[in-house]
């Protein structure tokens, strides 16, 4: 049986070279490359075409999220696995809206990551099991959409240009919107993260690690 070539992206040394271990004891896996950041991902996807693309979704300075979108345009068969500390929702639904066939966070175990990338390769989508409790423990919720969960795709974006430290003049600029528009947004973003300023919401990105 052909085996199932694999790109892993990830800025932790430690964990690129386990998961190359781990997959490439496997018979049916074989890891053709790996790298730090989003730029050699794409670099490499486009390169090389593997099946499937493990890619750590909190790189910088582009992040998997936006190197998500390039792989899909240069590299189309690909299928990209999503792989992360966060297990919020409003991750995953951004990154499978944006073409991802899976999602796994680091604390899913080896052989959840194996059924991942087997399902993708046939053809179908993978959520890990901690993310799918999630969803199901706010099905039974009175309200499932509070907190960052209830972050638009917009104001995910905005979080990402407030943590790279930029002004909301730049942010306007960056994604080509009015500065009362950004304005909004942030106002918008305090009060569903239940937070009084500015100060507060750098704080609370750098400590939780909410942009990506």
């Amino acid at each position: 049986m052909e085996k199932i070539t694999i790109l892993i992206a990830d800025d932790h040394k430690l964990i690129r070279e386990t998961w190359s271990f781990i997959l490439n004891s496997d018979p049916r896996f074989s890891v053709i490359a790996q790298c730090s950041n989003g730029e050699e991902a794409i670099s490499l996807a486009q390169q090389l075409r593997p099946k499937v693309v493990l890619l750590d979704i909190n790189m910088s300075p582009i992040s998997g999220i936006e190197a998500t979108e390039q792989i899909r345009k240069y590299s189309p068969a690909s299928k990209i696995i999503g792989v992360s500390m966060h297990s919020q929702p409003a991750y995953v639904k951004k990154l499978l809206k944006l073409g991802a066939h899976g999602y796994v966070t680091k604390n899913s175990p080896q052989q959840e990551m194996f059924e991942a990338i087997m399902e993708v390769t046939s053809g179908n989508r993978y959520i890990c099991s901690e993310v799918k409790t999630i969803l199901s423990e706010q099905m039974f919720e009175d309200d499932t959409t509070s907190g960052a969960n209830s972050l638009s795709n917009r104001e995910l974006e905005i979080i990402k240009y407030i943590k790279d430290g930029l002004s909301s003049k730049e942010i306007a600029t960056a994604l080509n919107i009015s500065l009362k528009t950004v304005e909004v947004h942030r106002h918008n973003i305090l009060k569903k993260l239940n937070l009084k300023n500015s100060a507060a919401l750098v704080n609370f990105i750098n400590n939780e690690g909410l942009a990506i």
